[in-house]
């Protein structure tokens, strides 16, 4: 420090330390000024520029993620509806099958039925065919038996058919009634 005030003391003035020169405030200013115009002119847009850039962006993602959004949204409100369609078709052909299903066993019931009434009444007929069938083969044996009898018992033929067919009805007619007499009496 010696030396400094050796110096400031030739000078003759008082100097503070803290205090540039003229000079370098000058040169200062004017180099703040060319780097304050190009970042002005350059920098500064560019950068606004990228910062836009950069707003659009992130707006424009937005604005896409807020669509993409509603778009999703529209997507499963129209599956919850096509489900909801599905459910109620399947609902419906569930119950279309299961009255078609009652439908073809009633008709088989029905079907069924008639078959087994055409058995019982083909078996009736039949029945009643053979039941006649043996009526009349169990008359005509009976009627030559009791024909061959009553030529046994009065020892001569009788060979006229008028009177065997009269005979023979005659004594069917006596045994149908004491049949039908014999079953009113059972009861």
């Amino acid at each position: 420090m010696n030396g400094l005030s050796v110096f400031a003391a030739d000078a003759g003035e008082d100097i503070n330390p803290l205090i540039p020169e003229t000079y370098d405030i000058v040169w200062s200013v004017v180099c703040i000024a060319i780097i304050g115009v190009v970042f002005y002119k350059y920098v500064i847009p560019r950068l606004l520029k990228v910062l836009d850039e950069r707003s659009d962006k992130i707006e424009g993602g937005i604005a896409r993620a807020e669509a993409a959004q509603e778009e999703a949204q529209l997507t499963l409100q129209q599956y919850q509806q096509q489900l909801a369609e599905a459910r109620l078709e399947a609902s419906r052909i569930r119950e279309d099958a299961r009255t078609q299903g009652q439908q073809i066993l009633a008709q088989m019931r029905a079907d069924a039925q008639a078959e087994s009434d055409r058995i019982v009444a083909a078996g009736q007929s039949q029945l009643e065919a053979q039941r006649q069938q043996i009526l009349t083969e169990l008359r005509s044996e009976l009627g030559h038996t009791a024909v061959d009898l009553a030529e046994k018992i009065i020892g001569q033929s009788v060979s006229d058919e008028a009177k065997q067919a009269a005979s023979i009805e005659r004594f069917l007619t006596e045994l149908d009634d004491e049949s039908k007499a014999g079953i009113g009496v059972g009861r």
